[in-house]
């Protein structure tokens, strides 16, 4: 196999990248990013193509300091929010994983994303301070002049005063005055950022505006004594709205005096969508982890599990073993089998879903599934029934990722219900923003989810049972989303659960609508007292 070297696969996807890095900074990014040239928008992403091509080759940073450099005077001119921007940078990530998930060698893929999120990383934060600094040092000189002209004429405060508020009330980030705790002054932004009107802010002391949790924090930070000779550094807390919603922010501040008295001068800053990338850019490195460390799971452990698999039901036909040997033996098979369960949800969760499409019928499939099982249902007395659209078109999806996906709604389910427990699956067709989608719905009477474990469900690794991976239902979410459709739940507490899957008839371009001719009718396996 030939080693992989990023000299030649950058240049080999060079035009490519540029190409839909400046198509989807026109459609995808702002209405600032629509209007530029497309000849200016090429030009600035083949000056970034090459140099991340730099960094990535060769380690070298120089390249891409100059263009950060550059960006951000083209951007703070034409009056791009720094949001804007880490996101037109973010883009280069979502082009280029794809292409090296195809490309990159199993062995170095881990190493590949680690190496660009590193280069990525540096640029977005080099550029978040570089566009921070310039525009705190226009706001900090701008400041500076007009205390000066305060102390040496005052005939003119009033009109320096009034350009110095126009200035402030255009800023797009959160500008305000402090006196000790209370605001003097602030602008639209600001108000805007908390949901208030200017009347409503000042003369309020500003931990008003902080959530409870964060507020001695602040307090000691702002009331503190100023230390002549510093400047304070940046520091984030939660900021509470008029709607009672805490987001995360970033103040920046520095003291000042002015007729004799204190003041801290204060840009407020929403980092909401900063602190989202920063969270997907973990989970991608996340699982880009689980994915190394399954293979080697994979490698290590599922070939010595078949070995010992194998030895146990050879020992198993010896007839020497009886009573309690043989029963441990039988347990022993078990938790292999058990243990190979494990593993796999662990290559089902961490690989990308790669899908086969082909025609499927829904009504089939769901036969087949519960048939599967019918031996667990049976066991627990469970009266499991299906009813069904017999006018529900066929689906074009991946048959097996569907199996998957509905077994394990099953398991759930019958994890879930007490024994002479019901479970219904029922078919039917829906408008979903005027796109028309496949719905399977799969119910049961159990005990229910808390409140508390609700929004956890689709997590990874998040389990309440005594025995599991919790990857079922993250397995579910991801099977789904790779079909373009969506995932819901319901569950009042103690009066059972219901998943409801819904997928796209047109996701895939093959889709078929017709109606077929040959449905199952609505099939019930009763319990035994049924």
């Amino acid at each position: 196999m030939t080693p992989f070297s990023w000299q030649v696969f950058l240049d080999q996807y060079r035009d490519r990248i540029v190409e839909e890095w400046q198509t989807r900074l026109a459609t995808e990014v702002s209405e600032l990013y629509a209007r530029r040239p497309a000849r200016e928008l090429t030009m600035t992403t083949g000056k970034a193509c090459d140099a991340f091509c730099q960094v990535l080759t060769h380690g070298d940073y120089t390249r891409i300091n100059r263009f950060i450099s550059e960006i951000t005077r083209i951007r703070l001119e034409a009056g791009f929010p720094l949001a804007d921007v880490q996101k037109a940078f973010e883009l280069y990530r979502q082009i280029l994983i794809p292409i090296l998930v195809k490309d990159s060698p199993p062995d170095r893929l881990c190493r590949n994303i680690e190496a660009l999120n590193t280069g990525l990383a540096y640029t977005i934060h080099r550029f978040s301070g570089h566009f921070q600094k310039m525009h705190e040092t226009y706001l900090k000189e701008h400041a500076r002049s007009l205390e000066q002209d305060v102390a040496a004429r005052t005939v003119e405060l009033k009109e320096s005063e009034q350009r110095y508020r126009r200035l402030v009330e255009e800023i797009r980030d959160g500008y305000l005055i402090l006196r000790k705790e209370r605001i003097e002054f602030v602008n639209p932004a600001f108000c805007t950022l908390h949901g208030v009107s200017s009347r409503e802010a000042l003369g309020r002391s500003f931990l008003c505006f902080v959530a409870e949790d964060d507020r001695e924090k602040v307090r000691q930070i702002i009331t503190g004594d100023m230390i002549r000779g510093t400047e304070p550094e940046a520091f984030e807390f939660l900021r509470k709205t008029r709607q009672g919603a805490c987001l995360p922010t970033e103040i920046n501040f520095r003291p000042s005096r002015f007729r004799g008295q204190e003041y801290h001068l204060c840009i407020v800053r929403d980092i909401t969508k900063r602190v989202e990338m920063e969270k997907k850019s973990r989970k991608m490195e996340q699982m880009a982890y689980i994915g190394h460390l399954t293979a080697s799971l994979s490698h290590e452990i599922r070939n010595p599990l078949s070995s010992v698999k194998m030895n146990l039901q050879i020992l198993s036909k010896n007839r020497r073993f009886t009573g309690n040997d043989e029963r441990r033996l039988a347990i022993c098979e078990r938790e292999i089998r058990r243990l190979e369960g494990i593993l796999q949800q662990l290559l089902d969760f961490a690989k990308p879903v790669s899908l086969n499409p082909e025609k499927v019928d829904i009504s089939r499939l769901l036969h087949g599934c519960v048939e599967l099982l019918e031996v667990k249902i049976s066991k627990q007395d469970i009266h499991c029934s299906i009813r069904e659209d017999p006018h529900l078109p066929s689906l074009t999806a991946d048959r097996a990722k569907l199996e998957q996906l509905v077994i394990n709604l099953l398991l759930n389910a019958i994890d879930s219900v007490k024994e002479q427990g019901q479970i219904r699956i029922t078919t039917r067709s829906r408008d979903l923003d005027k796109i028309s989608h496949a719905v399977i719905r799969v119910e049961d009477d159990g005990m229910g989810i808390s409140k508390e474990a609700l929004p956890r469900i689709f997590e990874p690794f998040y389990t309440t049972k005594t025995v599991g991976t919790g990857l079922g239902l993250a397995n579910v979410k991801h099977i789904v989303q790779a079909h373009g459709g969506r995932v819901r739940v319901e569950s009042p507490e103690g009066r059972g659960t219901a998943f409801e899957v819904c997928l796209p008839f047109s996701h895939c371009p093959a889709a078929t609508r017709e109606t077929r001719p040959d449905a199952f009718p609505s099939l019930v396996f009763p319990g035994k007292n049924n």
